[in-house]
């Protein structure tokens, strides 16, 4: 079972997220933020990331500055899910390492679509 760990500051989209992947059977874990984030994959680096843009404490694109540096950080396969829609955005996202991009709001359709698109399910 691949491990995908779920980062955005709301609850609920962490929730919803999960259910998701766990219905896709993935195992997920969850983190608040950048940070947290850093801190869960230096024990554990896992398959995937689905990783929210704005975030208090450290924001999405920092962090994947971050992971992307650290030893195996290039491995996971990095999903922005995020509000913000504009092509600067879109751009410097996948310019920092990030591998998909998923627009909120999301629904299991989309998620399944976006994760097979870079070979995870």
């Amino acid at each position: 079972m691949k491990n995908v760990l779920v980062v955005d500051d709301s609850p609920m989209i962490r929730r919803i997220a999960k259910k998701i992947l766990e219905e896709l059977n993935f195992k997920a874990s969850e983190a608040e933020d950048g940070q947290k984030a850093l801190a869960a994959v230096a024990s554990a680096m896992p398959d995937a990331i689905l990783l929210d843009w704005n975030m208090p404490v450290m924001d999405g694109l920092e962090f994947l500055v971050n992971l992307r540096q650290m030893p195996n950080g290039a491995a996971p396969k990095v999903l922005f899910c995020t509000t913000e829609s504009d092509v600067k955005h879109i751009t410097r996202a996948m310019q920092a390492g990030a591998d998909e991009y998923i627009m909120k709001p999301f629904n299991k359709q989309i998620v399944k679509s976006k994760f097979e698109e870079v070979g995870l399910c």
